[in-house]
């Protein structure tokens, strides 16, 4: 099997390497850059490069490219720390949702505002009560004419605070079966009742955020999908969410940071663990490859996300321990250890994953619960 890539992609991936350390040079903290790096000035120039929507159909305004030329300049943005927030959920989620499940109106909207990098996006699904059980969701949204009547709280909104829209997801019957009265819509976050409020975690930064819904109105156009739909949609769209080159390499500018910076690893142990990293990288980089190119079985996400989070708290504590006594100082190392718990949490905990793939990928059976 040959395992290499083009010279066009590899050329594509040095220049979009080059790109995102030009980019990642400006700012503090590189780490986390899909989620913390909210630059909409960068987000523009990805547009004018064409690297925004790069695999949609060129009738839609996408750029008609495969999904390996999306994926090495992806790796290679968040690899080195390039602040992509502004944009990243949005090419990721949002857009390839719209192409799915949106309607041709709705495509025509929102679509354009994504490829050029001008609309920046959150998504609404987490709730105190509902983290990752997503059929537990209770904000609701209630028909009143031409127009959807939303009450609730979401929390966990990374981005909220500066996006301008928000994909919503809300129970539209409350009625129905837990997975079956959740709908999905599209939210100006400059609606009346909207109230934003940033969650400062133990970093110090503020990219989740609380969202308060009171009364506020939603055109019924606005609805995405099905009614009462939203389940299947959001299961399809977390695949988009979990199974990316994200989930393996938030933290790998630090990584290639310390790396360097050690120089000769003499002490065997330390030595075992930077085998063991670059065995890793390389092999949940062919995970990803899996999806990408459309081989990966149902279920892969989860397990691709679980393997890669889980090993980026590793990495996070290598760091710190080839830096030693210093990483107990506030600088980049100490900063990603306080984090990096929280890869193992967004998108789907670590214990619910390994739930989903012992019960659908290998077909386990439930453990019963007590009767007393």
């Amino acid at each position: 099997m040959e395992f290499t890539l083009s010279p066009e992609l590899v050329a594509l991936g040095d220049e979009a390497r080059e790109v995102g350390r030009r980019a990642a040079s400006k700012v503090e903290m590189p780490e986390d850059s899909w989620l913390i790096g909210n630059d909409r000035e960068f987000s523009r120039e990805l547009a004018e490069r064409g690297w925004l929507g790069m695999t949609w159909p060129a009738e839609h305004g996408g750029g008609d490219k495969t999904p390996l030329e999306r994926f090495v300049v992806v790796e290679a943005l968040i690899s080195t720390g390039a602040p992509i927030a502004s944009s990243w959920f949005a090419d990721r989620q949002i857009g390839p949702t719209m192409l799915q499940f949106g309607s041709d109106e709705q495509r025509q909207r929102y679509l354009p505002g994504i490829v050029n990098g001008t609309d920046q996006w959150s998504i609404g699904m987490s709730e105190p009560d509902a983290g990752s059980d997503v059929a537990s969701v209770r904000t609701k949204a209630e028909r009143d004419g031409d127009r959807w009547i939303v009450n609730g709280q979401k929390i966990w909104t990374s981005g909220a605070a500066d996006a301008d829209f928000i994909y919503l997801i809300a129970r539209t019957d409350p009625d129905a079966p837990p997975h079956k009265g959740l709908s999905e819509f599209v939210v100006a976050m400059d609606s009346p009742g909207i109230e934003v409020k940033p969650v400062t975690d133990l970093t110090g930064n503020k990219h989740f955020c609380e969202v308060f819904f009171e009364n506020v109105e939603v055109p019924v156009e606005n609805l995405v999908g099905g009614l009462n739909e939203s389940f299947g949609q959001v299961m399809r769209q977390m695949e988009h969410e979990r199974g990316g080159i994200d989930r393996l390499v938030s933290n790998r500018a630090l990584y290639d940071l310390i790396r360097d910076e050690a120089g000769p690893i003499t002490n065997p142990l330390l030595r075992q663990r930077f085998a063991k990293a670059e065995t890793i990288y390389t092999l949940g980089r062919l995970m990803v490859l899996k999806e990408v190119v459309g081989q990966a079985p149902p279920g892969w996400s989860s397990i691709t996300k679980t393997l890669a989070t889980e090993f980026e708290v590793e990495v996070a504590e290598l760091c710190g321990d080839v830096l030693g006594p210093e990483s107990m100082l506030w600088n980049r190392v100490s900063r990603n250890i306080c984090y990096a718990p929280a890869y193992t949490l967004m998108g789907g905990t670590t214990l619910i994953l390994r739930n989903i793939i012992g019960e659908r990928v290998l077909g386990l059976p439930r453990e019963p619960r007590p009767t007393s």
